[in-house]
């Protein structure tokens, strides 16, 4: 353990300071619901920008990203779209403005302007996405669980730890301890102070995070200078063909274990499978997490789509720093890491960990240590206030205490926090990893989410019913595909979304139609493109000044070139770092030209 004195100081130090911050908010959280939730919707959307991207840095994804940035090379930048990554792209063109025009709550409150306030399938409905919600929270806190105790094992060996623990722990369960201990931590600061500690707590951690980042850059590069990377052929190249065609064979012999465990040797062919979900799944929306509630937080629709469009820009460049910088000093250093796990395969999502803890000075180190710790407890608050907003909101005064007085409201926000942390433990005592944990959230889970959520957007004959069947046959497909099935969880996606999509459409024609005053209202309101002819007639009717929104060729336009600028964004300090000064400048002169355009063709057309 290389930490010293400086570097503990340092964590401490932050650690005090996000108990203050809870204590400080304690008192503006408790105003109202809304304030608790949603900071009042008085947040500007430069700092719920900032707080969202905080929120997407965690410590688990970050670890994930360099063992694939190790592993792929320069084409790992396309692996992220499993989540999908450039869901922001669609979201900033066009969907975060229709979410916020709702002036909803949560995503279980908008499913309302949709469908209407009663009738069975708006119940069930209703029902089913609090149902997705919760089980989406649950396994991103359990991600981040494995994530955090992964990481803190490397800095904190149980050697030291263990003469002052009243019992004994198995090699294999002390990263379960350390996630449960920061686990803990975190939670109280985020059921403190709600969403105005979360955010100004997502600030902080993004200013550590961002100088950490710079640092880590600033020594790869010094190390490198003079030398050369032992890699595959193929791996300064970010474009592939049919097959990955990387063999590490006498550099890194587990690594090409790692290419077939994970299976992507058929590189086209994951790809064209990420991009069809991917493209279904941006479509559908944001999914009901802690990304939905920055959405609904912000001040205007206006301010919704800026806040989204910000959050790749600051959150890219600084990422990838940091992950192609610890891949750099983890493959010139590559036999002075101990990533060997229990079974004696090397473990590449300790690289992150191992590559800090080995190679970075007192105080970088601490202020590294300090940002991901910061990482963690910002993904893990955002998470949490979204899993409270949907009980509390939506379960709690929806079903059982409409008339809660505001106190009653905070003191089930605090019950539902610690039950909610409670249960992401449990299901992260259960995972082995965390890339399966991920791939199941995002190949599994929400294969059987994007049918139906697609279709409410675009489709005037969609209803509550059919939004319900739709939903119901995804997650029932989904939590039983793993023991049906084998292999990578995104090759179950067609079957999931084939599934989702049969239930939805068979559920949608068992049952009438939504009542066209809802459909009326909604649409003006919302003011959606698709396939909204009847209901488009039936306002007309009443109101002929009304203007359809034939913005669809001109986002689908826009939504081309902001994933191009987004991975601009992601490749751009990849190739600072490794000093590739033609592919650098292309990659500048394209963003340029990118920018100059969306600034016409996005931001100066802006509405509310």
């Amino acid at each position: 353990m290389n930490l010293q004195l400086i570097d503990i100081s340092m964590l401490l130090l932050y650690l005090a300071t996000m108990i203050f911050i809870g204590f400080w908010y304690r008192k503006k959280a408790k105003t109202d619901k809304e304030s608790y939730l949603l900071g009042s919707k008085s947040l500007p959307w430069y700092k719920l920008g900032l707080s969202d991207a905080s929120d997407m840095f965690d410590i688990s994804g970050t670890m994930w990203m360099v063992a694939l940035c190790f592993v792929y090379g320069l084409k790992s930048i396309w692996i992220p779209w499993l989540w999908p990554v450039f869901n922001q792209v669609f979201m900033m063109m066009f969907l975060s403005k229709w979410l916020r025009r709702s002036n909803a709550n949560t995503g279980a409150e908008w499913l309302q302007t949709r469908f209407g306030l009663t009738g069975k399938g708006v119940t069930a409905s209703h029902i089913v996405v609090i149902a997705f919600a919760l089980l989406s929270c649950f396994g991103f806190l359990a991600y981040g669980f494995i994530g955090l105790g992964k990481f803190m094992e490397i800095f904190i060996p149980w050697d030291l730890v263990k003469a002052y623990v009243p019992f004994d722990v198995a090699p294999k369960y002390v990263p379960h301890v350390y996630g449960i201990t920061f686990t803990l931590f975190a939670m109280f600061y985020s059921i403190l102070g709600g969403l105005h500690s979360i955010v100004l707590g997502d600030m902080i951690k993004y200013a550590i995070m961002t100088v950490a980042c710079m640092s880590i850059a600033v020594i790869a590069m010094s190390h490198l200078d003079g030398q050369t990377l032992n890699v595959p052929e193929g791996w300064h190249n970010p474009f592939f063909g049919w097959r990955l065609d990387l063999d590490w064979t006498g550099i890194a012999e587990d690594a090409n274990k790692k290419i077939e465990e994970d299976g992507f040797s058929l590189f086209s062919l994951f790809f064209g499978m990420m991009l069809l979900k991917g493209v279904f799944a941006s479509l559908a929306g944001p999914a009901p997490n802690y990304d939905m509630q920055k959405v609904l937080s912000t001040r205007s629709p206006k301010e919704a789509s800026k806040m989204t469009g910000f959050v790749s820009i600051i959150l890219l460049p600084i990422r990838y720093s940091m992950v192609i910088g610890l891949t750099v000093l983890a493959l010139l250093y590559y036999d002075r890491l101990n990533l060997k796990g229990p079974g004696g395969m090397t473990d590449f999502e300790m690289i992150l960990p191992a590559a800090i803890n080995t190679f970075l000075p007192t105080g970088v180190l601490g202020l590294v240590l300090t940002g991901l710790l910061g990482a963690f407890m910002g993904t893990f608050s955002g998470t949490l206030n979204a899993a409270q907003a949907y009980i509390v909101n939506d379960i709690y005064l929806k079903y059982y205490n409409p008339n809660a007085s505001t106190r009653k409201v905070i003191s089930m926000n605090y019950i539902v926090g610690v039950a909610v942390v409670f249960i992401g433990i449990g299901l992260g005592l259960m995972a082995n990893n965390v890339n399966d944990i991920l791939q199941w959230i995002v190949g599994g889970l929400y294969g059987g989410y994007v049918a139906s959520n697609c279709l409410k957007w675009y489709w005037w004959r969609f209803n509550a019913n059919g939004f319900f069947w739709g939903m119901a046959v995804g997650i029932v497909a989904a939590l039983l595909m793993p023991y049906f099935t084998t292999g990578l969880p995104l090759y179950w996606w067609p079957l999931l979304f084939v599934l989702s999509l049969t239930g939805s459409i068979i559920g949608t024609y068992a049952t009438a139609a939504t009542d066209m005053k809802v459909l009326k209202s909604f649409y003006k309101t919302v003011r959606p493109w698709g396939f909204w002819g009847p209901v488009h007639a039936a306002v007309v009717a009443e109101d002929p000044s009304f203007l359809a929104n034939k913005r669809f060729k001109l986002d689908m336009f826009n939504v081309v070139l902001g994933i191009i600028a987004q991975l601009c964004l992601t490749i751009l300090p990849m190739y600072f770092i490794l000093n590739m000064q033609i592919p650098l400048w292309i990659t500048i002169a394209v963003l340029a030209v990118l920018i100059a355009v969306l600034k016409r063709t996005w931001w100066n057309k802006l509405e509310d």
